[in-house]
């Protein structure tokens, strides 16, 4: 997977990715980032790339050649046409499922915009998925465009040193992840569940669904719409709704 960046701040995702588990998978050679300054396609003294928006308003608005260019140059150097994600409040609400979908992408190209966003233009030509982190408003897409990459690249095979760690996660199959612990087995007075203890595994994974079922139903309800749910699965919820 090869991440270009189109950005104001490239210092800003080299350093934010250049660390933990996304840094040693650039390392590896198993991920790879390639971070471009708008500012560089600016065809001024000054490499200014904003200007007031027409029909009045507050703050400055990002101009449209100096990212058509960039993006332009990027393409040059790619062996197939990249998706454009522009991060925008404006876009779809990014979760695991486009995560994945993106993970299995070459390349991506990620647009991050700043001030009061890019010429409408422009983004009508380069952007295939205007994508948003959530309904909040930060100062640029800097920020919303590494929690992509990170998110994608821990389901790039052999990112992740545990094999299985990205099938167990936090809303794989639509549930949230079930509660966890690990070393002393009592701590503040809190012991770790028995079952944990048991070596029992069947009866382990029982547990772990179990909580995983009632975690979901007491945290994101909305994600059950689109959980797959066995008999099993529904009795459990149904006799916790009763209580």
């Amino acid at each position: 997977m090869k991440f270009h960046v189109m950005t104001l701040f490239p210092e800003m995702i080299e350093q934010g990715m250049r660390t933990s588990i996304t840094g040693r998978a650039i390392d590896a050679g198993l991920i790879s980032m390639h971070t471009v300054n708008i500012r560089d396609y600016a065809r001024n003294k000054h490499h200014k790339v904003d200007d007031y928006p027409y029909g009045g308003g507050a703050g400055m608005l990002m101009q449209a050649e100096p990212v058509y260019l960039a993006w332009e140059d990027i393409c040059r150097g790619t062996e197939t046409d990249p998706r454009v994600i522009y991060l925008t409040p404006q876009g779809s609400v990014f979760n695991q499922k486009l995560a994945k979908e993106l993970a299995e992408e070459k390349e991506l190209i990620l647009l991050c915009g700043h001030y009061e966003g890019i010429d409408e233009r422009v983004l009508e030509e380069i952007v295939t998925d205007p994508v948003s982190i959530g309904d909040y408003v930060l100062t640029g897409g800097e920020l919303p465009a590494m929690v992509l990459m990170d998110c994608i690249s821990r389901l790039v095979p052999g990112v992740l040193s545990n094999g299985e760690s990205a099938g167990t996660e936090s809303f794989e199959g639509n549930l949230l992840e079930y509660p966890q612990y690990t070393r002393p087995e009592e701590y503040h007075g809190k012991t770790v569940p028995e079952v944990l203890l048991s070596g029992h595994h069947a009866n382990i994974e029982k547990w772990r669904r179990e909580q995983a079922l009632i975690r979901t139903l007491e945290r994101r309800p909305d994600l059950l719409e689109k959980a797959d749910l066995s008999a099993e699965d529904k009795k459990i919820l149904e006799k916790r709704i009763d209580l």
